[in-house]
């Protein structure tokens, strides 16, 4: 299921197969108090690995936003090996270095994502770090996805950063009009033209597979995200079911992720134990935060009680 192999960052690089024989590009992160060794041949990073396996306070799992590859998060990672967690971040199939076949060929979608990536993620954090609590920090798309989880129940609590429905309907001008541009005209057209969403050229990401950005437009154009899809596409799910400790982390600067959405995502998890919180970044000395800073090291450089919010939140619930 995992192969690692060394990187020349703090991670070691992992890969990850889905139940529908897709490899993950993914990461490892051993928590810093066992890491101190330099690795140099496989042998040792086998022996690092195994003697990693009980030492971590709790695992975790980064999951990201829709199109975002898992180097985005390396800094917030390394923190929280730093803080005596063991980490796992990926890549979604189709994305980045989990892209294995033209992307115009690609038949990953969110749901996909939800249903066949995040589980086996899960099952990989289990592996490397057995013996532990095991939580999600997700990133928009990464939290939304988690009632596709079947196998949700081995998670013990939830940090959802920048999370909403992401509906356009209550998104503010100017902002409005250029999601309903990109949503109604950028994605159609290039879907139709190339086979795929050239997201990166619009400074959106990695390029997207048609599936992933298709069901990305229908769902921000209704109520509820997802939920516009139950009883279509969506005819297994666990949102109804999820009752994990969830702390909601998002700024009053996101033109996304704004407070109507958030409570429109909130409303798909009718059992979820939610904390919600909508912070102003002056409240933190910050011009800005919005939907993607803060995984930023500058922004933890200038308020690192941002990332303390989520170490304490899983210190305070791993078991």
């Amino acid at each position: 299921m995992t192969s690692p192999q060394d990187q020349p960052t703090s991670a070691q690089s992992l890969t990850i197969l889905t139940d529908r024989g897709h490899p993950l590009a993914a990461s490892v992160y051993y928590p810093a108090s066992s890491t101190t060794d330099v690795i140099t041949e496989n042998t040792s990073i086998e022996k690092t690995a195994t003697e990693n396996k009980h030492s971590p306070k709790a695992a975790i799992m980064i999951a990201p936003a829709t199109g975002i590859k898992r180097q985005f998060y390396h800094n917030f990672a390394s923190y929280l090996a730093e803080q005596g967690f063991g980490v796992i971040s990926f890549d979604n199939e189709g994305i980045s270095e989990s892209l294995t076949c033209p992307i115009a060929k690609c038949d990953a979608s969110l749901i996909s994502w939800g249903r066949h990536d995040l589980p086996a993620v899960l099952d990989a954090l289990q592996a490397e770090f057995p013996d532990s609590s095991y939580h999600l920090i997700g990133h928009s798309a990464g939290g939304q996805l988690i009632g596709l989880m079947a196998n949700h129940a081995d998670l013990s609590s939830v940090v959802n950063v920048a999370c909403s429905s992401g509906r356009i309907k209550n998104m503010d001008m100017p902002y409005k009009a250029k999601a309903m541009a990109f949503m109604d005209a950028f994605i159609p057209a290039s879907n139709l033209a190339l086979g795929y969403t050239p997201a990166d050229k619009i400074g959106m990401g990695e390029p997207l597979p048609r599936g992933v950005s298709r069901q990305w437009r229908q769902w921000c154009n209704g109520a509820g995200y997802i939920k516009t899809a139950f009883g279509d596409t969506v005819h297994t799910h666990f949102y109804d079911d999820i009752s994990l400790p969830a702390l909601w982390l998002n700024f009053t600067d996101d033109d996304i992720a704004n407070s109507q959405n958030v409570d429109d995502m909130l409303r798909v998890f009718p059992k979820m134990h939610a904390e919600k919180r909508m912070m102003t970044p002056s409240e933190f000395g910050l011009d800005e935060i919005g939907h993607m800073k803060y995984f930023s090291s500058k922004t933890h450089a200038k308020a690192p009680q941002l990332w303390q919010l989520a170490v304490d939140w899983i210190n305070e619930h791993a078991d």
